[in-house]
């Protein structure tokens, strides 16, 4: 195994765990959610830290699992006729979409965002509610990161296209996803 090789799995297996972490959100998500509900209508008692915490849970679900969700091909993809394509047709069609938009979105994403994450560092950023998360600042520091996880993703996924077009890798098996 070359040395890239050993660089796409690597990324790959930093995703994967990334992606198992973050899913907890998920479930945490939905449990807080329910005692704000219960909190709210059975005790009358209403908390904007709590409420806001879902918001920041749902914005690193969906940052940090990005890369995750790109791994495993569940991203939404326009598929004219890359379904039924070739390995080696998908392969260059991976490379082509990777660097020609994927790169090139995520750095313009990360060119605006840094300065307005820098920002909000820089004065501590926190919530416009009085009782509410004293830090957006790392709400914020979620969108350079799904850039960076995004991006690492993507070079992976040109290593194992150019190592298929090499006849070095053999083609993914394919995954089956509802509704898609």
């Amino acid at each position: 195994m070359d040395a890239l090789t050993r660089v796409a799995r690597a990324i790959d297996g930093f995703n994967q765990s990334v992606g198992m972490s973050v899913a907890w959100l998920a479930i945490l998500m939905v449990c807080v959610q329910f005692f704000v509900v219960l909190l709210r209508y059975v005790f009358g008692y209403g908390s904007i830290f709590m409420q806001e915490s879902i918001l920041y849970m749902h914005g690193f679900l969906f940052c940090l699992g990005a890369g995750y969700t790109l791994l495993h091909g569940g991203h939404v993809r326009v598929d004219v006729f890359y379904r039924e394509a070739l390995p080696e047709t998908k392969a260059k069609v991976d490379i082509f979409g990777v660097v020609v938009f994927l790169f090139p979105v995520c750095i313009a994403i990360l060119y605006y965002a840094l300065p307005y994450v820098q920002q909000s560092w820089s004065i501590g950023e926190g919530s416009t509610e009085t009782s509410g998360i004293p830090a957006r600042y790392l709400l914020k520091t979620a969108i350079p990161l799904f850039c960076g996880l995004i991006m690492l993703q993507g070079l992976s996924m040109v290593i194992h296209s150019v190592n298929i077009l090499l006849g070095r890798e053999a083609p993914p098996a394919e995954e089956q996803h509802e509704g898609l």
